[in-house]
């Protein structure tokens, strides 16, 4: 279910006329709380899928140019939900959030700047795509936490009132 929910809220962009940087946020940071949701609710297996689910769909959208880039965005998507699910049991949430999202920002951002060394892509295409892989994700990286944190209690609360 939340595999079909994340697959939505990729399709969004195509229903909703935003800009492209708005669509970035608002995107991401749904696709990053299904991730987190996942996670949560079914354990980071089934988050692993949606996570490497998700950039073949962009790719089928046409959001990911090539077909390479479907791995280290996969990677990327693991990377976030692994450190999310690994800071948060030795601490805070607070400080989960800001790692999550930062060690998923910098890995797209280095692993994009490696693999446009050896990619031609036109200029503008290159620079655009490195540009939502930097700090965009951080941002869409807390958002999505965020929101996951939100849904997550909302859940609990739910199943606490069923049972």
């Amino acid at each position: 279910m939340l595999l079909a929910l994340t697959i939505v809220f990729q399709s969004l962009r195509f229903l909703i006329p935003l800009p492209a940087i708005a669509s970035t946020f608002l995107v991401g940071s749904l696709v990053n709380a299904c991730l987190l949701v996942a996670a949560q609710l079914t354990g980071r297996k089934a988050a692993f899928v949606i996570a490497c689910v998700t950039p073949i769909v962009a790719y089928m959208q046409q959001l990911l140019p090539l077909p390479v880039f479907i791995v280290p965005v996969a990677a990327g998507n693991v990377l976030y939900v692994w450190l999310f699910t690994q800071l948060a049991k030795i601490g805070p949430v607070l400080p989960a959030i800001g790692g999550a999202a930062l060690g998923k920002a910098i890995f797209f951002y280095l692993a994009f700047s490696q693999l446009l060394k050896f990619i031609e892509l036109p200029p503008p295409l290159a620079a655009g795509l490195l540009f939502v892989m930097g700090w965009p994700q951080f941002v869409t990286g807390v958002l999505g936490a965020i929101l996951s944190q939100w849904v997550g209690k909302r859940l609990r609360r739910l199943d606490r009132l069923q049972q």
